[in-house]
């Protein structure tokens, strides 16, 4: 028996982007689930939606209790707060396919995570790239990275198989470092290769500050000392060098990335990862 998801979005200044990353909730062809919204900045986002035309009991409100807490607190806040079977994680700028919901949990009834590919676009909605788009397969945790090589956060999981909560030390590839977590009790992931998941490419994510670059070299740093030792006792440990091979070579990218190129990091990087070969 099919269970049901809870979409977990945290919002933080969201007026002008919420009521489409709701919308494609609502618009899912798997109707079991309840999304789960996060208010990080004090507001109560029902009258936002209430005038959007947006109402829906499946709809929970929560609250961080802190103003710009970070999206991986008031994830937590959620993950505190929910009992259902499956989880899913959904930021209020981005938006779910039509049929991200149903497939996933198809896959989930013999997966405990699922993944898929990610339409890439910029804020008017325009298509700038797929990520990991192609055959659906069974992924190791070395193998992950390989075909999902940026943003972690189209997961789906069995919260009864894996689970866990974001790290709040870490300033980037938090979602990374969650899936790490998962992996300690699920040895692998199942990827769906069709692009479920739009994931929007703000202005700021683009331009990657300095800020923001010494934000993901130090996050991955941290995640390459964390894969040399016992941090994250792997449920398939044989994924490891594989992990940590993909890091070296993403911390390689951004020391040598040029944003003001106007490139997309990942296709800066994919040609870096297809250098040396994906891992089993």
């Amino acid at each position: 028996m099919r269970g049901t998801v809870s979409v977990i979005m945290p919002a933080y200044k969201a007026h002008a982007t919420i009521g489409y990353s709701v919308k494609s909730v609502l618009d899912q062809s798997y109707s079991a689930w309840e999304l789960v919204i996060v208010a990080d900045d004090g507001v109560d986002y029902g009258p936002v939606l209430g005038a959007e035309g947006i109402t829906d009991t499946r709809i929970k409100f929560l609250d961080s209790g802190q103003l710009g807490g970070g999206a991986s607190a008031a994830r937590n806040v959620a993950l505190d707060n929910i009992s259902t079977e499956y989880a899913a994680i959904l930021d209020a700028d981005d938006r779910l396919k039509p049929q991200k919901l149903e497939r996933a949990v198809n896959a989930l009834a013999e997966h405990p995570i699922v993944t898929t590919a990610l339409d890439v676009m910029d804020e008017q909605f325009v298509h700038l790239r797929f990520v990991a788009s192609g055959p659906d397969r069974v992924l190791t945790p070395g193998a992950h990275k390989w075909v999902n090589i940026s943003m972690d956060s189209m997961l789906v999981w069995d919260r009864r198989a894996a689970d866990g909560r974001y790290d709040l030390s870490m300033s980037n590839m938090t979602d990374l470092e969650f899936l790490l977590q998962l992996y300690r009790t699920a040895p692998q992931s199942f990827h769906l290769g069709a692009p479920l998941h739009d994931y929007i490419k703000r202005a700021g994510s683009m331009s990657n500050s300095d800020k923001a670059k010494a934000g993901m070299i130090a996050s991955k740093q941290v995640l390459l000392q964390r894969l040399g030792s016992t941090y994250y006792p792997l449920a398939n440990d044989k994924g490891r060098d594989g992990l940590i091979d993909f890091l070296e070579v993403s911390l390689q990218a951004e020391r040598l990335y040029a944003p003001e190129t106007g490139q997309l990091f990942e296709d800066h990087l994919e040609p870096m990862l297809n250098k040396n070969g994906q891992p089993v």
